[in-house]
């Protein structure tokens, strides 16, 4: 903090003696000519619009308090996060701009990165009411776009920032770009299409829109929408962009996806009930053999496959011993209670990882090693597939890991190919599951492994990158949504466990698709919602989040028929949204069936 402080206070005398000179008469650093032209560039600097326009690594709009107008921004540094929020906006060479904002709570910047010159910065230690800071800053001779910021201190309180202003020459007034031509369509599949299109003179990027909606940009002339759902016909379309804005929308073309092999869900009812069974230890909830499992539960998720080290790739499945566990069954029964689940049309899979079971494939050898340890679990027991459940520190993003489409960082490199492999390895029968925690999935919409300042926790959003590239191959994404910190939802706004909205909230951004770490170029698409199950623990033993059935019961009405919402609005409705999982069979089982119930008076 006292760092900051000696770093920052010469700037602002700086500035208040620049001022001064600039009081003087006769002492100009603009003609009155040029003073005349300049103009307010920050985009949406009252935050009336929300968010639009800024990104921020944490932030929200509030109606109070406010400098002026009904918004202002709210935002909390926490941990080794600043809560910075900023905007970067198109400005002239050689030319002069002040900034200026108002501000109020502790350590509250404001500031300017990549002028060409000298960057600028100016702050105040402690304002108890709205106090307005100024800066002001000289573009390069190559200058054409700034950045404009405005963050608090690490582990210090809220800030807030009001009328937010950029005065200065405008910068390029030239015309957006023509309209694209040609739009026309390439290979269709269950899951995706491909589109290209004519070069359009003057554009620096495209943006493609589904159905009316934007959901991807690409810098070339040709992208391919991924996430649909099969059988359905969709209609696309494109536009140009540069610096001067966004060219109309280009005519439609239209593409109906087949209804290809089981929708990537193979086997599975078009409802499904998921759980992990506890056969590798014993707690409080009691061991439950295999064969006791209720008929209810489609798919058994067995729990857990572990590493003999971090590192290793090796992976063992010790099934609980008697001294733990009285009641275990033998090898040999739990092998024939297998046969007869799969018998009935029931799922049974491997779970590699848990709380306790790391796994961080940092080599191709590790990589290798465990591939051949997964398959010989498989077909030792005769399993259908397998469920990933790295939680901890097995996925991370090194800090140039930046684009979760081209992910560079050995973990998850190696990791994908893994499962790429078993996939192949298998054919299309295989079943390939993941129950990431919510910092790994959603929490990717605010940030990104160590972010664009540095930071961040490098785990942030570390299994997107592994979702979109198995899409085509995931059977199912149940994310965990419990055991979770309050997550920002599409509405901006944060939503904590304990309710229907949270897991509403949530699984609308899976089914949607969000922009990653706030950026528009670089939206996630979103998934099939035969893809998507909704992880929810079975009782208020089995962990935090907890919700009774009539929460549950509004979930589902909310997501599948639209109805019973609470204050979120959804941007869909999903008749085929696939289901539930939970934590646990042996938890439900502990809480008399009440998790299994309701589902099935639910979906019959």
């Amino acid at each position: 903090m006292d760092r900051a402080r000696r770093d920052r206070r010469p700037r602002s005398l700086l500035a208040l003696f620049t001022a001064a000179l600039l009081a003087v008469p006769g002492i100009t650093a603009l003609s009155s000519a040029a003073r005349a032209a300049d103009a307010d560039l920050a985009r949406n600097g009252g935050f009336e619009s929300g968010l639009d326009g800024w990104t921020c690594t944490v932030g929200t709009t509030v109606t109070s308090p406010v400098h002026s107008g009904g918004s202002a921004l709210q935002a909390t540094p926490a941990g080794s996060d600043n809560a910075q929020c900023a905007q970067t906006v198109t400005v002239r060479p050689n030319a002069r701009y002040t900034l200026s904002g108002y501000v109020r709570g502790s350590y509250v910047y404001l500031g300017a990165t990549g002028t060409g010159t000298t960057d600028v910065s100016t702050w105040t230690q402690s304002a108890a009411d709205w106090q307005q800071l100024t800066t002001t800053f000289t573009t390069g001779a190559a200058t054409t776009k700034v950045t404009v910021y405005t963050h608090g201190w690490y582990g210090t309180g809220a800030y807030y920032a009001d009328d937010i202003s950029l005065t200065g020459p405008g910068g390029s007034t030239g015309q957006p770009p023509a309209v694209p031509a040609g739009l026309r369509t390439g290979t269709v599949t269950s899951s995706s299409v491909a589109l290209s299109w004519s070069a359009v003179t003057g554009a620096t990027g495209y943006a493609v829109y589904r159905d009316g909606v934007r959901v991807q940009t690409v810098s070339g002339t040709s992208a391919t929408v991924t996430g649909l759902t099969p059988s359905t016909a969709y209609g696309f379309q494109v536009t140009a962009t540069n610096d001067a804005g966004e060219s109309a929308k280009s005519a439609t073309v239209t593409a109906t996806t087949p209804a290809g092999t089981g929708g990537g869900s193979p086997g599975l009812p078009v409802h499904a009930l998921v759980g992990y069974l506890h056969t590798t230890f014993a707690n409080g909830s009691g061991y439950t053999r295999l064969a006791d499992v209720p008929e209810s539960w489609d798919v058994i998720d067995l729990a857990f496959g572990e590493p003999t080290s971090v590192t290793s790739g090796d992976i063992r499945f010790d099934r609980c011993p008697v001294t733990e566990c009285p009641d275990v069954e033998s090898d040999a029964d739990f092998k024939a209670a297998i046969k007869t689940k799969q018998a009935a049309g029931k799922k049974v899979l491997i779970s590699i990882g848990g709380q306790n079971g790391q796994v961080q494939l940092t080599t191709a050898a590790a990589r290798d090693t465990f591939v051949a340890s997964v398959s010989k679990i498989i077909d030792d027991y005769g399993l259908d597939g397998l469920d990933i459940d790295f939680e901890g520190h097995s996925l991370f993003l090194n800090a140039n890991d930046t684009d979760f489409r081209n992910p560079t960082t050995p973990v998850i490199v190696n990791l994908i190919s893994a499962l790429k492999t078993l996939k192949a390895e298998y054919g299309s029968k295989f079943v390939l599951s993941a129950a990431p925690e919510t910092f790994f999935v959603q929490n990717g919409y605010q940030f990104y492994g160590t972010g664009k300042w540095g930071g961040q926790d490098p785990r942030c959003g570390a299994y997107l990158p592994v979702i979109h590239a198995l899409r085509d191959d995931l059977t199912l994404l149940h994310v965990q949504d419990y055991n979770s910190g309050p997550i920002m939802g599409l509405d901006n706004q944060y939503h904590s466990m304990g309710g229907a909205d949270f897991h509403i909230a949530m699984t609308d951004m899976l089914l949607t698709g969000f922009p990653v770490a706030g950026d528009a170029n670089n939206v996630f698409p979103p998934l099939r919602p035969d893809q998507v199950a909704i992880g929810m623990p079975a009782s208020t033993n089995a962990g935090n989040g907890y919700v009774s059935p009539s929460e549950v019961t509004k979930t589902l009405d909310c997501l599948t028929k639209r109805t019973n919402c609470g204050s979120y609005a959804t941007h869909g409705t999903w008749p085929a949204l696939r289901g539930l999982m939970t934590w646990s069979v042996n938890w439900d089982r502990y809480a008399n069936w009440e998790f299994r119930k309701n589902f099935d008076a639910y979906f019959g």
